[in-house]
């Protein structure tokens, strides 16, 4: 039987520089591949490979054959047309794949008239069960700039797998979903293997554990260790792997707390009320942060926890109550690290450009940029890209350095580690900590990990919607 998928020494160059090393593999039908690494390691670089969709900037070598067909040989418009059918893939940005100007529900019903040929009717139900199964019975007449990051990633997945194709291609797919989403997502893409066969680049060891099938491990563009996904994960080789595995939240140290009590509140927020979609998200809430302090706000996806940072930063209107400030401190310094840093970052242009901007304008000291890139491990090299040419957890600790040069009093750090490994997520978070507490810089940290906020913060919200 035909593989439905084979690469052979697949590689990826930015000009002389090799991104990707080369790789080999073969997936057939019934079978589940999990790639599983730090962010960086070359992951998507591979999907996006498969799909033809590397940016222009960067180059393959190799094979890669759908179906037995050299897709080098096929031309662009020929394997445009396998998508959807024969392959799907999930992009690690959903705002990526999603119109930004059709409803929810009209974006997975679209992929059944246009793909499957489905009449309106037929079209309309299977939408509603997909939506249902993903727990967006609510949001079926929602645009996407109405929906959390969480459940834009479940609208995505619930598009890109609406034709049926063979062959799913899922990178990162569970990013910003709270643990049952997560399970349910994990538990989807093991289903469609059945039938096809799953490629899953995921950071989460717990996600790779539950597809199960094969694993390889990526770090730095190489191949370091390969599997079944018992052997890889309960007993790995490597000492990579291993920390890995180790790196999840449960196993960092608790933070020291915030000594005596929390510094001169910088933001309060009294008798807050927000509702989205005749759902009340909260009411009568009061919030205050003070110097130096670290709030935790966690619960499920869509319950309002990226809607409350925004009304405190001013992004949002409340419905009821009001905001209060700390007078004489510049706008600039009250900053929002966001979940999904694309929307952080001009297109198109050169992330050296970008910055330049920003220390241009607020007059700051550009030698402070260097070293908190080598925190941050990020190479300096990567400012000479565009923010479409630089992994999504690339981008997210770009983000973060961006915020740090401007000396925040109050950092809104929306689900800053979503998109990050494990290790680099326990390196960020603990940053952030530090910054807090030596710059007396109040944080308000969201998370859908329990695990994290409570190894990370003094104190903790949880968001429970109203059913009403």
């Amino acid at each position: 039987m035909t593989p439905l998928l084979e690469i052979e020494d697949l590689a990826v160059y930015a000009g002389d520089t090799g991104l990707l090393e080369p790789i080999s593999l073969t997936l057939s039908r019934g079978e589940r591949l999990t790639i599983l690494g730090e962010t960086g390691a070359g992951k998507s670089l591979l999907i996006q490979a498969i799909m033809g969709l590397l940016p222009s900037a960067l180059r393959c070598s190799g094979r890669i054959l759908i179906d037995g067909q050299d897709t080098a040989s096929m031309g662009r418009k020929a394997l445009q047309r396998l998508w959807g059918k024969r392959i799907s893939m999930l992009p690690q940005e959903p705002w990526h794949s999603l119109d930004p100007l059709m409803r929810a529900g009209q974006q997975v019903a679209e992929v059944h008239r246009c793909v499957l040929h489905q009449g309106p009717g037929a079209a309309g139900e299977q939408t509603r069960l997909a939506l249902a199964g993903v727990g967006l019975e609510q949001a079926e007449n929602k645009l996407p700039g109405q929906l959390s990051g969480g459940m834009a990633q479940r609208l995505a997945f619930c598009a890109a797998t609406a034709a049926g194709a063979d062959l799913v291609l899922a990178d990162e797919p569970t990013k910003g979903l709270d643990a049952s989403r997560r399970d349910y997502i994990a538990r989807l893409l093991r289903q469609k293997s059945e039938a096809g066969a799953v490629l899953t680049i995921t950071h989460d060891v717990e996600v790779a554990r539950q597809i199960g099938g094969r694993i390889m491990v990526m770090r730095a563009g190489q191949l370091v260790e390969q599997g079944s996904a018992e052997a890889v994960l309960d007993a790995p080789r490597g000492n990579y792997t291993r920390e890995l595995i180790g790196a999840a939240p449960t196993n960092w140290p608790s933070q020291p707390p915030c000594s005596g009590a929390p510094g001169k509140p910088v933001l309060e927020g009294h008798r807050l009320a927000k509702t989205r979609g005749g759902k009340c998200l909260f009411e009568n809430l009061d919030v205050s942060v003070g110097r130096g302090e670290i709030l935790g706000i966690t619960g499920d996806s869509g319950c309002g926890k990226s809607s409350l940072g925004d009304i405190l930063l001013g992004l949002l209107q409340p419905d009821q109550g009001q905001v209060r400030r700390a007078p004489g401190v510049a706008r600039h310094r009250y900053l929002k690290l966001y979940q999904d840093p694309p929307a952080a970052f001009a297109p198109r242009v050169r992330l050296a450009r970008l910055f330049d901007d920003l220390i241009g304008l607020h007059k700051l000291d550009r030698h402070r940029l260097p070293p908190l890139l080598e925190q941050l491990r990020l190479r300096p090299a990567l400012l000479e890209r565009s923010a479409e040419e630089v992994s999504g957890g690339e981008l997210q600790r770009l983000s973060i350095a961006r915020a740090l040069l401007l000396d925040p009093v109050f950092l809104f750090a929306d689900e800053p580690v979503s998109r990050l490994d494990p290790i680099t997520a326990r390196e960020v978070v603990m940053l952030l900590a530090d910054v807090a507490r030596r710059h007396d810089c109040a944080v308000l940290l969201v998370s859908h990990n329990p695990d994290l906020v409570a190894k990370t913060c003094d104190r903790n919200i949880r968001l429970s919607p109203s059913p009403g």
